[in-house]
């Protein structure tokens, strides 16, 4: 079996390295580097029994897969393809990367109220981010750089209530969220103008969380997470949703459990 990933850019992926230490490298793992989905495609139809999906790949290969995962379908995004006698199967594992993630911050902690999730940026891990959050019983809000993809996005999904906000109402959006879930490329304008008292919550609810869908590229710099420090707000890096949706993941590729200690030894 041949297993790689997809997308671009690719190539300072940890994915190879996961793997690795996932099945004490029985198994091929590549990275496919390229910024066309239909040549990228074509190389996984040929050559390989599996492929991880990055950006901004994930909802041209929910269009191109024969069966949807339950979290594929309600997501409209794929980030994990196989092989199958049925044909191609596409899933959506970032569901339980952020559901993971959080749920190892929160433990059994819980919220007097029902509480508020605010995810930022509507690509694929957008998408996945607000399937979790309401999974997990969050009231979701969307806001992206362009309202008027948040908009269409809610609509969309429509079976989640999504409320929407503009950028420019960043600040007050952050204050009144018990959970950031950050998945725009980039920081977004007046991020870096968050203070300890925009990420502070009241004494009778648990600390703000923030989990960053990169793991590579940070969008909140060293200001901002002193900032995040002072005012008790758990930051939670993308590592983490890498760790848990690759859990997921590799178990569906192959069939088989992957060595969890060991993955994790990757990424610390």
């Amino acid at each position: 079996m041949r297993f790689g990933i997809i997308g671009d850019p690719v190539d300072h992926s940890l994915s190879p390295s996961l793997f690795k230490a996932a099945y004490g490298g029985k198994y091929p793992y590549d990275l496919i580097q390229g910024n066309v989905f239909a040549t990228s495609w074509q190389r996984f139809l040929d050559d390989y029994d599996g492929i991880n999906i990055t950006a901004p790949f994930k909802e041209n290969a929910c269009r191109s897969v024969d069966i949807l995962s339950p979290g594929a379908l309600c997501t409209g995004a794929v980030n994990l393809a196989v092989k199958t006698p049925r044909g191609i199967e596409g899933h959506n594992t970032d569901i339980y990367g952020v559901i993971g993630s959080v749920r190892d911050v929160l433990g059994g902690a819980g919220y007097p109220s029902v509480p508020k999730a605010l995810v930022i940026g509507c690509g694929g891990a957008g998408r996945a981010a607000v399937v979790a959050a309401a999974q997990m019983g969050y009231a979701v809000s969307l806001l992206n750089r362009t309202f008027s993809k948040a908009e269409a996005l809610a609509r969309e999904m429509s079976q989640y209530y999504i409320s929407t906000i503009p950028a420019s109402d960043l600040k007050a959006a952050v204050s009144s969220a018990d959970l950031i879930i950050y998945t725009a490329s980039g920081p977004l304008e007046g991020l870096d103008k968050l203070t300890s008292a925009d990420l502070t919550t009241s004494p009778d609810r648990p600390a703000k969380i923030l989990l960053e869908a990169a793991y590579r590229e940070t969008s909140f710099g060293p200001r901002l997470r002193t900032v995040m420090e002072d005012a008790g707000c758990r930051y939670v890096s993308g590592k983490k949703w890498l760790l848990h949706q690759a859990v997921a993941g590799y178990g569906i590729f192959t069939g088989e459990a992957p060595d969890v200690h060991a993955m994790a030894g990757i990424l610390q």
